[in-house]
């Protein structure tokens, strides 16, 4: 099968999700034109070394797995657990390399454990605290169980983050039906930040900002101050409903107080609370692959460009998928 990675939007999400489906279908795949839409195409370190974990635990053949390459080939065999150690030598988004590893590793015999070093709070990624509490307990309410342990945080430029993530062996698996939120419970903030930076109080400020902006009644504020190797913050808020999460993180930036990025959470939240739905406009593309797999119904903040691609990606493995106003549902599984 030949996967166009210049479709839709063209990024790495098109490259994750074909690999992740290759590994659970036993097809071989071949990528061309990744990451053709972006400013450096081809792939990059978390990029490789998603392929790579990929490659490892289901004994593929590949061609083609280099930085700067445009185009792969990746012919996966039988799926192994065990533990795996991943270095991805640049601030890289760990949770990146995860969305490439999550689906081969709950077919697995026995557990999979991935001790990943790199970035858990940089741009253009979900951050790990988005990883841990939104698109797990997802996972979890459908009958899948990830353990996810940070070792060390890490920001751009230098990463140094480390997590350890493990998947137990796949079990029954429910279909996904998140239409319905139920009842606002509370809303729970995470607040990050170096150490260096708690003369300042910049973690404490974060969540002045966001509970400044927000209004809302929180739960308890999770303050953190951590050694890393670069200085760096972030905050992540999530509205706990009867049924589902909505999250959304914002990241400290250097002339940027730190008022503003917790406001800029607390907005991004106030968006997915007022949209109605269930999943947020981030879980709306992440939650497409499960989708395919395992069949239901989802409300979602948004349909993203991110999600529209991943549902090609998946119809190209076969899935059949109805869009019908903020609603996505599955036809026809993988």
């Amino acid at each position: 099968m030949i996967i166009d990675g210049s479709h839709g939007e063209g990024g790495g999400q098109i490259l994750r999700t074909a690999i992740a489906l290759s590994c659970i279908t036993g097809r071989e795949i071949e990528i061309r034109n990744i990451r053709a839409n972006r400013p450096n195409p081809g792939l990059a370190a978390q990029h490789l070394a998603g392929l790579q974990a990929a490659s490892r635990i289901t004994h593929a053949k590949t061609e083609g797995l280099r930085i700067g390459s445009t185009s792969i080939k990746f012919s996966p065999g039988s799926i192994e657990g065990g533990f795996h150690s991943i270095y991805i030598g640049t601030a890289g988004a760990i949770t990146l390399v995860l969305q490439t590893i999550v689906i081969p590793s709950l077919k697995a015999e026995e557990m999979t454990v991935f001790e990943i070093t790199g970035g858990t709070d940089v741009p253009w990624s979900p951050s790990i605290a988005y990883f841990q509490h939104i698109f797990c307990d997802f996972m979890k309410k459908i009958g899948i169980d990830i353990g996810v342990e940070i070792l060390k945080y890490g920001f751009y430029p230098k990463g140094g983050g480390k997590v350890r993530v493990s998947f137990t062996p796949q079990q029954e698996i429910k279909p996904l039906n998140f239409t319905e939120r139920g009842k606002l419970e509370r809303i729970d903030i995470w607040s990050i930040a170096s150490e260096n930076l708690r003369n300042a109080r910049v973690a404490e400020r974060q969540v002045e900002g966001a509970r400044e902006f927000l209004k809302y009644d929180f739960g308890k504020s999770n303050i953190i101050y951590t050694p890393t190797l670069s200085p760096g913050s972030s905050v992540h808020i999530h509205a706990q409903y009867e049924n589902c999460r909505l999250g959304a993180s914002s990241l400290g930036e250097k002339g940027v107080p730190a008022e503003n990025v917790g406001e800029k959470a607390g907005k991004l939240l106030k968006k997915q609370i007022d949209s109605g739905a269930c999943l947020d406009e981030w879980m709306a593309d992440q939650i497409i692959p499960y989708l395919a797999l395992y069949g239901g119904k989802v409300s979602v903040s948004e349909i993203t460009e991110h999600a529209k691609t991943n549902i090609w990606v998946c119809e190209q493995f076969g899935a059949k998928f109805e869009v019908e106003g903020n609603v996505i549902s599955i036809c026809q599984t993988i």
